[in-house]
């Protein structure tokens, strides 16, 4: 068996390493969306359905802001959302020189559905997966990768009852 070289060079791939349990964790989300949401929706496009669930229509820069993501990277998510009709831009009232996106009637519905399904199964599976995790963070995300090849998020989804999705998330920041 070849050596685990990102593992193995600790804090100088660290960028690498956590890309790697990224992708990990969005293809396993990805199949859970499948199996227990009934649903293809990709996986990225979760923060941003919750973002304008959470925070009403938002400018792209806003958007980009508040997921901590690249504006043109944004851009191409909301153009897919927009094109599979889940998200609608309009002027801003405030200043009609800005188009602030929003969620449609589809992807309300679809938010809704998430919030029952698979928003709580990940969020109650991904702490499953983190719960034994302690020590320096090189340790801990070398427990996160093991235990996620042991058991992928789909499993431990079957082994947790579902929790009202409000109860699992930190309430929205006051903007105010």
């Amino acid at each position: 068996m070849s050596e685990d070289v990102v593992r193995a060079l600790g804090y100088a791939t660290l960028g690498s390493r956590l890309k790697r349990i990224g992708e990990i964790l969005q293809a396993q989300t990805q199949t859970v969306a499948a199996e227990l949401a009934g649903t293809d929706l990709p996986t990225p496009h979760n923060p941003v359905l919750a973002a304008l669930d959470r925070q009403g229509p938002l400018s792209i820069g806003d958007l980009a802001r508040a997921l901590g993501q690249s504006q043109p990277g944004v851009t191409r998510l909301i153009n897919k959302m927009k094109s599979d009709g889940l998200v609608e831009a309009s002027a801003s009232k405030q200043d009609r020189r800005v188009t602030t996106i929003g969620l449609t009637a589809k992807g309300k519905a679809l938010v809704a559905h998430l919030k029952e399904t698979l928003w709580p199964a990940i969020t109650l599976a991904v702490a499953d997966a983190c719960n034994d995790l302690e020590g320096p963070l090189l340790d801990q995300l070398a427990g996160l990768e093991d235990a996620l090849t042991a058991r992928p998020l789909s499993s431990r989804c079957k082994d947790t009852p579902l929790q009202a999705w409000d109860s699992l998330q930190t309430p929205p920041e006051d903007t105010a």
